[in-house]
């Protein structure tokens, strides 16, 4: 038992320890929250102390404020003694069927240039058609095993890396983008271990995690984003990506769903893409 007689492993006390960590996830203090939540700061004090168990609606309102991912919230209920709030079927589930109809609507329009739907973790759950026919002119797509991973896709000298220019630039833009990206900002277990998965690959470095190497990506004045270029048949292809998230989401498969679509960053590179895949507008 610890000094105020809760046994460590008490409901309560495991609550209290994932609300100190998204405080300090989100950088917050308890008088913070208070403000943010609309909970006294002696009442969020007690929670975390195993002191006082809060509502249902209470602890919400907390995870609102700290701005939880769904699935976290879950997880906070249930150390709360609460049933789940949030259904964790997958992406494929029947409740999902309305919102991945219209996803699939939204790649095929996006053809002749590649589109994929991403898990949280870059595992590729949709393609348009024009995606492994773009990657195919470039390496074999079927000798790779599903689902695919768009990162390691990037990363792996066997796979699209040879024909990326300036790799190591992209590589570590690639990696900024997985910690602002991730859901809820936060860079979970799993998502650590791809992090470690792609830092292991030959010619990358360890210090690609650091904030300050991180930012210190080239930045070309005469382009508003970074693009990411690919060297074919001594062209060089320029595109950038849009990423598009569910509005208000409310299931956690819905939350977590990513849709990546590529698009020509210059003349030259929309020209030859037509040509490259065999696409020439009526």
């Amino acid at each position: 038992m610890n000094s105020t007689g809760t046994p460590a492993n008490a409901p309560g006390t495991e609550l209290g320890a994932l609300l100190r960590h998204w405080r300090a996830v989100r950088d917050k203090s308890q008088l913070d929250l208070s403000l943010d939540s609309g909970v006294s700061q002696r009442h969020i004090s007690f929670v975390e102390g195993g002191r006082s168990a809060p509502s249902r609606q209470m602890l919400m309102n907390i995870a609102q404020a700290l701005d939880v991912p769904l699935r976290e919230r879950n997880t906070l209920l249930l150390a709360a003694g609460y049933a789940p709030m949030y259904p964790e079927d997958t992406w494929n589930a029947p409740e999902m069927q309305s919102v991945m109809s219209a996803i699939g609507r939204m790649l095929r329009q996006h053809e002749p240039y590649p589109a994929v739907v991403m898990d949280r973790y870059w595992n590729v759950l949709m393609a348009n058609d024009f995606a492994p026919r773009f990657f195919n002119c470039f390496i074999d797509m079927s000798a790779r095993k599903e689902p695919r991973n768009l990162l390691h896709l990037m990363f792996d000298p066997e796979g699209m890396r040879p024909f990326i220019k300036n790799w190591e630039d992209v590589a570590k833009s690639l990696i900024q983008r997985v910690y602002k990206e991730s859901v809820g900002r936060v860079i979970d277990d799993k998502t650590q271990e791809l992090l470690s998965a792609l830092l292991a690959y030959p010619g990358t470095k360890a210090d690609w995690k650091s904030p300050i190497v991180l930012s210190a990506v080239p930045v070309n004045p005469a382009m508003p984003v970074i693009p990411l270029s690919f060297l074919k048949d001594d062209k060089t292809l320029n595109y950038f990506s849009m990423v598009t998230t569910i509005g208000t989401p409310q299931t956690v498969a819905a939350q977590e769903l990513r849709i990546e679509s590529m698009f020509p960053a210059d003349d030259a590179t929309e020209k030859y893409h037509a040509q490259l895949l065999g696409h020439f507008a009526a």
